[in-house]
C-alpha cells in the first residue's frame, strides 16, 4: 500500500513533464519559432548568413543564447514564486480555485484548437530593450524583455503552468514547475544556436506545420484543464507510482 503523502508529492511528476512539454510547445508556437534565427544572430552580433555559414560565429551566438535563456528563466521563476504565493493566500478556497483555473485553461485550449479565437491572444506586446545585441549582458536583458513581451502570445500555455504552480501552493514547487517550463522553452534556443546549419531543414518543416503545433498545444491545454477540473492529477500520480515505484524517490 502506497503512503498517501507520496501520492501527494508525486503530483509534481506529471506536472513537471507537462511544464517542460509546454515550454517546448511555446518554442514551436507561431510567435516564437519564426523569429529564432534572427533573434539569435542579433544577440550574437552576427548576421543570419554568418550563423549558417561561419562556424566561428556560432561560439558568440551560443554564449549569448545561454544568457538569453537565463534572462527569460529569471522572469518565469519569479512568476512561479508569485503564483505559488497566490495559491497559498487562496488555500482556504482551494476547493473551487483549482477547478475554476482548470476551466480557464480549457478555454485557452479551445482557442488554440480553433473552436473559437480570443483576439488579444493572437498578438504579442514586444518590449523595446534598445540596442542590446552582441554582448552577454545585452542577451540577458533581451531574455528579460522576451519573457515580458511575448507573455500575451504565450499566455494560454504559460497560464496553464502558472495555474498548476498556484494549485501546488508551495513556493519551492511553483519555482520548480516554472523552471521546467523555462527549460522546455530555453533548451531548443541553445540547440539552434549550437547546431543551426544542421537544424535548418527541421525548422523549415516545423514552420510549415505551425498550425498542427498550435492544435497540439490546444489539446494539451484542454487535457490539463480537464485534469485540474476533475482532480485527476492525484489519480494519475497514483498510477505512476503503482507502475513505477522508483519514482517515489523523486517526490
Amino acid at each position: 500500500m502506497l503512503d498517501s503523502s507520496l501520492i501527494l508529492d508525486a503530483t509534481m511528476l506529471p506536472a513537471m513533464f507537462i511544464a517542460m512539454a509546454a515550454g517546448l510547445l511555446s518554442f514551436l508556437s507561431p510567435c516564437v519559432l519564426p523569429i529564432v534565427p534572427p533573434y539569435l544572430a542579433y544577440m550574437g552580433g552576427v548576421s543570419v548568413s554568418d550563423l549558417e555559414d561561419k562556424p566561428a560565429a556560432r561560439g558568440p551566438v551560443l554564449l549569448a543564447a545561454v544568457f538569453f535563456v537565463l534572462g527569460l528563466s529569471t522572469i518565469f521563476m519569479l512568476l512561479g514564486i508569485a503564483s505559488s504565493a497566490l495559491g497559498q493566500a487562496l488555500l482556504q478556497w482551494q476547493g473551487w480555485f483549482v477547478p475554476v483555473a482548470g476551466i480557464v485553461v480549457m478555454i485557452f485550449g479551445a482557442h488554440f484548437v480553433g473552436v473559437f479565437r480570443i483576439g488579444f491572444l493572437d498578438h504579442e506586446m514586444r518590449v523595446d530593450a534598445g540596442d542590446r545585441g552582441g554582448s552577454a549582458f545585452g542577451a540577458y536583458i533581451l531574455g528579460l524583455a522576451f519573457a515580458f513581451g511575448w507573455t500575451p502570445c504565450l499566455g494560454p500555455i504559460l497560464g496553464a503552468i502558472l495555474g498548476l504552480a498556484a494549485s501546488e501552493a508551495d513556493l519551492a514547487k511553483g519555482t520548480v514547475l516554472l523552471s521546467f517550463y523555462a527549460l522546455g522553452l530555453g533548451i531548443p534556443f541553445l540547440l539552434v544556436a549550437a547546431f543551426f546549419p544542421r537544424l535548418t531543414g527541421a525548422m523549415a518543416w516545423m514552420k510549415r506545420n505551425l498550425q498542427r503545433v498550435e492544435r497540439t498545444s490546444g489539446l494539451l491545454l484542454w487535457t490539463v484543464g480537464l485534469m485540474m477540473v476533475t482532480g485527476q492529477f492525484t489519480a494519475f500520480s497514483f498510477w505512476l507510482l503503482e507502475k513505477f515505484p522508483a519514482l517515489a524517490a523523486v517526490g
